[in-house]
């Protein structure tokens, strides 16, 4: 549709190479769940000649190693937990429903992220560069900063392809709410035809309105958490905190098969409250952990800076792990939509 809807436009020229053309669409690395890569990015690179650079592979190598670290050793450890609380959800307390939904906060993000890192790495070794799709979206400070953050190359595809179409916030504020609300809606649609996912849009959608309507959407797009420092601030720290539990609430739509199921266990959040949980060593042993890492790299998405020492603890730490959790694959969240 993009390379489409681009050429309409005059924005790319259409290509003559049926060969190239089926490349691009069939490309493998991220064809089943991105990044959602446009032709104007990955065409014109298919069409030059490639040359093969050792500190490119290195950096790919790198990156597919993190993917895998964050899928395999993150996600698919939680992936269990978060299906025995999401699945006996009547039978728990508020405090291990509110675990759960952390636990899958970060399993969807680790499997995610962790497939687009091992997409973008491995086409580093063809010598493609393909977009950003996540930048640590969890330490944001408002649900737009959020947005820009998560899931970048849906997130930009609809702003291009269907915001500014309609009009995006050109036309009036009323316009700008609805195109807001149809953008979001219609994010929650493309996950599934189930109402949760279009609650969970809903959600995000009401999350952003006053952020939009402030005008402190676009606060951060240039200036990242703590940027100056190694700690974050104590504001920051409240928005980033405030901001995660919106989120999270949100996931809890989009991991439940029903609304009513969602409902209910934002309900014992608040009614059914205890301390008491048998999960909550995932908290200390993967979570805390991860987000430490996360918090140290959150500069460079692409990992290129990063203490070779660091990656050797890393790769040592991943294949103890892995070598235990052998037998216990899970598959990716995203190859479901």
């Amino acid at each position: 549709m993009s390379y489409t809807i681009d050429v309409y436009r005059g924005n790319l020229k259409p290509t003559r190479d049926f060969v190239s053309f089926a490349s691009f669409v069939s490309f493998f690395p991220q064809l089943v769940a991105g990044p959602i890569e446009r032709a104007t990015n990955l065409l014109p690179q298919i069409l030059n000649a490639r040359v093969f650079k050792y500190e490119i592979a290195v950096q790919g190598l790198r990156l597919i190693l993190w993917g895998m670290f964050k899928k395999v050793v993150i996600a698919d450890s939680l992936a269990p937990v978060v299906d025995n609380i999401f699945t006996g959800y009547e039978t728990f307390g508020g405090g291990t429903l509110i675990l759960g939904s952390v636990y899958f906060a970060f399993q969807i993000y680790c499997d995610f992220s962790g497939y687009s890192d091992i997409a973008i790495g491995i086409s580093k070794l063809f010598g493609f560069e393909l977009m950003s799709n996540f930048k640590f979206p969890y330490f944001s400070r408002n649900i737009g900063e959020f947005w820009r953050r998560w899931h970048i190359s849906l997130s930009t595809w609809f702003r291009d392809y269907l915001y500014i179409p309609l009009g995006g916030s050109k036309k009036g504020k009323w316009i700008s709410l609805r195109n807001i609300f149809i953008i979001f809606l219609v994010s929650g649609f493309w996950h599934g035809a189930n109402w949760t996912f279009l609650i969970w849009g809903f959600i995000h959608a009401v999350l952003y309105i006053p952020s939009f309507v402030l005008k402190t959407n676009r606060k951060y797009v240039s200036v990242i958490v703590a940027e100056n420092s190694f700690f974050p601030s104590l504001r920051e720290v409240l928005q980033m905190v405030v901001n995660f539990c919106f989120v999270t609430m949100g996931w809890v739509f989009f991991r439940s098969e029903s609304t009513e199921k969602a409902i209910s266990i934002i309900g014992k959040f608040f009614t059914e409250f205890s301390y008491h949980t048998p999960y909550k060593d995932y908290l200390f042993f993967y979570v805390m952990p991860f987000v430490i890492l996360e918090w140290i790299f959150r500069r460079d998405e692409r990992l290129t800076d990063v203490n070779k020492y660091l990656w050797l603890a890393l790769t040592v730490i991943f294949l103890i792990l892995i070598t235990a959790k052998f037998g216990n694959q899970q598959s990716f969240i995203y190859f479901q939509f």
